[in-house]
This record gives C-alpha cells, sequence and structure tokens, in this order.
C-alpha cells in the first residue's frame, strides 16, 4: 500500500472515502464503481456517494470508458496525480448556507430534512430481494455499516426490542451547532430511510444530540409485525 505523507488530503477524508481514493490512486487503469465497490467492499450507492465528493474536491476526474464494442460506455474514475489549486474552498460555508436557507425559507424545515434523509438513506442502501423483510438484528447491523462508511463512528447495543446506536462523530459538527434542528432531522430521516429500504420492523424513534460532547444517541425500537 502506497505510504501517505502529513499532507495527504486522504487523512481528512474519512476512512472509507480515503480508501476509495487510496484504490484509484493505486490502480494501473481507470476503475468503475462497480470495481471500487468490490474492491473497497462497499454498496456502489455508497461508492459513488465517495466518487461525488472526491471528484467535488479535485482529487479524482471522471471520464467515459473508451469502448471498442457496441453497447453503452461506463463512467470511469482515476485519481489526480496532485490536487489542483484553483483557489479556496469552502464546503462548510455552502453547508451553513444551504442549512441556513432551509431553515428560514421553508413553512417546515425539519419535515423537510427528514425527508431529504430518507431519500438518501434508501439511496445508500442495499435493497434486499422482493418480499424479503429484513430481520431487526440484522437491519441493526446494516444500519450500523451505512453509517459506519458515512462517518459517524457508531455502535450500538440491543436490550430485547429498542436498540441504541452510540454516534460518536458527527460530519456536519459545525454546521449542526447553528442548524442543529435541520442537521439532527436529517440524520434520523437518513436512518429511517436505510430502515425502510430494508422492509424491516426496526424503526429509527428519535434522535438525542450531544448527550455528552461528541455523543448523539439514536433510539430504535422493532415493531410488532401486524
Amino acid at each position: 500500500m502506497a505510504k501517505r505523507t502529513l499532507a495527504d488530503p486522504a487523512d481528512t477524508l474519512g476512512e472509507s472515502r480515503a480508501r476509495v481514493l487510496e484504490l484509484l490512486r493505486l490502480a494501473d487503469e481507470p476503475l468503475g464503481v462497480r470495481e471500487l465497490a468490490e474492491r473497497a467492499g462497499l454498496h456502489p450507492n455508497t461508492v459513488r456517494f465517495h466518487l461525488d465528493g472526491l471528484a467535488e474536491a479535485g482529487l479524482i476526474e471522471r471520464a467515459t470508458e473508451d469502448r471498442a464494442h457496441p453497447g453503452r460506455p461506463r463512467m470511469v474514475y482515476r485519481a489526480v496525480p496532485a490536487a489542483p489549486v484553483n483557489g479556496t474552498r469552502s464546503y462548510r460555508l455552502l453547508a451553513e448556507m444551504l442549512t441556513g436557507m432551509i431553515s428560514g425559507m421553508l413553512p417546515e424545515p425539519e419535515r423537510a430534512a427528514d425527508e431529504a434523509g430518507r431519500a438518501w438513506g434508501r439511496y445508500l442502501t442495499e435493497r434486499p430481494a422482493p418480499f424479503e423483510r429484513v430481520a431487526p438484528e440484522e437491519a441493526l447491523s446494516r444500519l450500523v455499516g451505512v453509517l459506519d462508511e458515512i462517518g459517524f463512528a457508531p455502535d450500538a447495543e440491543r436490550d430485547g426490542r429498542s436498540a441504541t446506536i452510540r454516534l460518536r462523530n458527527c460530519p456536519f459538527r459545525e454546521v449542526a451547532g447553528r442548524h442543529r434542528e435541520v442537521i439532527c432531522s436529517l440524520h434520523l430521516g437518513l436512518m429511517r430511510g436505510v430502515l425502510e429500504e430494508m422492509r424491516t420492523s426496526l424503526a429509527a424513534d428519535r434522535l438525542e444530540p450531544m448527550v455528552e460532547p461528541g455523543l448523539c444517541l439514536a433510539h430504535l425500537t422493532a415493531r410488532s409485525d401486524t
């Protein structure tokens, strides 16, 4: 594995995103989403999510694959030799602007954030087979996996039909300080979307923010089948 330096941008990306970047840096040729998903051990939609972030940061480039045979060409990705310097980027400012707009302009900002979170949760989740219902224990494990890929540093414990997930890192910590209701609703919606996509009886009831410095608690319950 290539040795990182202290200045390597991967050090600030989170483990999963850094792994995707490292795979592209080590590859002899551009890679597609499914190849990266197999090598990284991630869901393809999660890989797409990280690829979008890496492309926006200028660390990778997208290209359409050259194909000599018929068929729709796929999108492939490669790492750039060095991040281009095109001025300062401020994604935190963008996040502040968007969450501020949601808080100040939408009539029901928390509901809008919850719905957006649900949509992304469904997108980032591997859909089960038709008519399959994922058992609560397995659903909890998969949910923790999705949250870990995004960077929440989660761990969970079950107590009968209830479960608690400890979220030890908020990817939007700085923005949440000013727009907690929106950010927390977004995160709770994300968890709800993941569980809904799995068609499980486990449901995310509420999110308890900052019970300790750097620690939030998500409370879940397994509903009785009707």
